[in-house]
This record gives C-alpha cells, structure tokens and sequence, in this order.
C-alpha cells in the first residue's frame, strides 16, 4: 500500500499527514472501542478485586460494601483510558516485552492513583464540615494535611483489596494489551 493509499484512508483529520508522521502523542491515544469495552470492563474487574478480597478477609457483609465498591468501580473506570495512553505513549513501537511491562506498570500505577485521589476527595469532603473557612491559612493546612492522611489511609488499607484478584486481573489485561498492540503495528 503506497503512502497515499494510507494517507486517504486515515481519518479526515489527518488526511493531510501521512500516518508515519503523526506524532506520538496523537499516536499513542486509545481508540474509542478501547474506551468503551475496556473502561466498563476493567471497572468489574476492580470491583470484583474488592469485593473477593474483602469476602476472603471475612468482610463480605461490611457496613458500606456498595460505597467500596462503587469506588474501586469508578477508580478502574477512569484509570484505563488515562494508564492506556500512558503505556502506549512509554513503550511505543518497542518489543512485547517492554510493552507488557509498561501496560503492567501503567495498570497498576494509575488504577491506584485515581483510586485513590476519589477516596480522598470522599475522605476531604466528609472533613470539610470541621474545617476553617475556605481559602484561609488555616484551612489550607487542614486541607493538605487532610489530602495527606487519606492517601495514606487508602495506601496502607485500600490497596489490599486489589489482591490477589487483581493482581491476576493486571497482568491477564498486560499480556492482552501487548499482545494486541504488536498486532496492531503490523
């Protein structure tokens, strides 16, 4: 296939750069299909994580399990297209190896990240009834160290819901991801 033939096939907004010139970041964005199976899928995948652990933990009947799992849902929800374009953008035309270990790194790195930012602002937003008025000093140490203790708190307890289910979930979702992505490029 010549360069123009490439060139009328690719969307209408880049028909004037040819595919090999688009930039990596442009390159490295999830296509719509991605996004759409796979945020939805991967969300299950945490609450299922969550809900697994906390049943082999004994915890099956807590308090608030729809509210954990409703958070790990929407934490794996919008870590997958942000960790997607991560990896993709990290490991771009490199070996399966390397990009399995960029989908790995990016997975887990970023499911845990925006997880863990929505438990904080759950966590902030509780506090904020006890906090001086918004904008002042004082409030804004209250506010930092409030962020703080959350993400510590999500840290050291939240993320032993991501096991042992997850950690399968991780790396079955890595090795598809490569795997598909050298296919892609072919």
């Amino acid at each position: 296939m010549t360069s123009d033939e490439q060139a009328a096939k690719s969307p209408a907004l880049f028909s004037d750069v040819a595919p090999s010139k688009r930039s990596r970041f442009v390159r490295s964005l999830p296509k719509p299909h991605e996004v759409l199976i796979g945020a939805p899928g991967w969300a299950l995948a945490m609450a299922i994580s969550a809900c697994l652990a906390l049943w082999l933990r004994g915890n099956g009947a807590a308090l608030h399990l729809r509210d954990v799992l409703l958070l790990y849902a929407l934490g794996g929800l919008f870590a997958w297209p942000l960790s997607l374009f991560a990896a993709r953008f990290a490991a771009q035309e490199r070996e399966v190896e390397t990009r399995f270990s960029a989908f790995l790194l990016c997975l887990i790195a970023g499911t845990v990240a925006t997880t863990a930012c929505l438990f904080t602002f759950d966590y902030r937003i509780f506090y904020a009834q006890w906090h001086a008025a918004t904008g002042t000093r004082t409030w804004l140490f209250q506010f930092l160290f409030t962020f703080l203790a959350a993400l510590y708190q999500f840290l050291v307890l939240g993320v032993r819901l991501y096991l042992p289910f997850g950690l399968v979930a991780v790396v079955a979702a890595s090795l598809w991801l490569a795997q598909s992505d050298m296919r892609q490029r072919r």
